[in-house]
């Protein structure tokens, strides 16, 4: 963990709020994956990988422009993951950033990134891994937006209806799974 507090800082040296914002969400994520971990140990779930790349799932956001949550960069909100696993790419932790690039909504896949024109390199950004699919899963209940309030499983749904019926199909498998 260690580690991956220090390349938030590292990479978030020149922007406070936001490294705030980035660690608190963060934080959030990392407790729901490790609640998750604890309730089902049949999973038998990487609980040190889990909270590292959970801690390091947006650290992409540094370079997007969304300026609602601090982040001044030049790059679209969407590109966050590939940003964030480039980095960690570079950082010498592939593990890490596949988290990174497999987190957006449920996952996206080569036909959503062309049916929704999205500006990312035609891939398939599912989570494949138990451990992708818990930070994902774990993700989708906070808001770097509104960092006070936990999104109820409803409201969840309701959010994912963007990226269609096969990210809501995969929530609720997982809600089933880790809930």
């Amino acid at each position: 963990m260690l580690r991956a507090l220090s390349l938030i800082h590292t990479y978030y040296a020149d922007n406070a709020p936001l490294r705030e914002i980035l660690l608190i969400h963060s934080r959030q994520v990392v407790r729901r994956a490790l609640r998750v971990a604890d309730s089902h140990p049949e999973l038998v779930l990487d609980r040190t990988f889990l909270a590292e790349a959970a801690m390091l799932h947006d650290i992409g956001i540094i370079r997007t422009d969304a300026p609602g949550i601090a982040c001044y960069g030049t790059e679209p909100y969407i590109r966050h993951g590939v940003i964030g696993a480039a980095l960690l790419r570079a950082e010498g932790l592939p593990r890490h950033a596949r988290v990174c690039e497999r987190h957006t909504g449920t996952g996206l896949t080569p036909a959503t990134i062309e049916r929704q024109c999205l500006p990312l390199p035609p891939a398939d950004y599912s989570p494949q891994t138990l451990e992708e699919q818990v930070i994902c899963y774990a993700d989708k209940f906070y808001s770097k937006s509104r960092l006070e309030r936990e999104k109820t499983p409803e409201e969840v749904l309701k959010s994912l209806q963007k990226f269609g019926e096969e990210s809501v199909a995969r929530f609720v498998e997982w809600q089933k799974r880790f809930g």
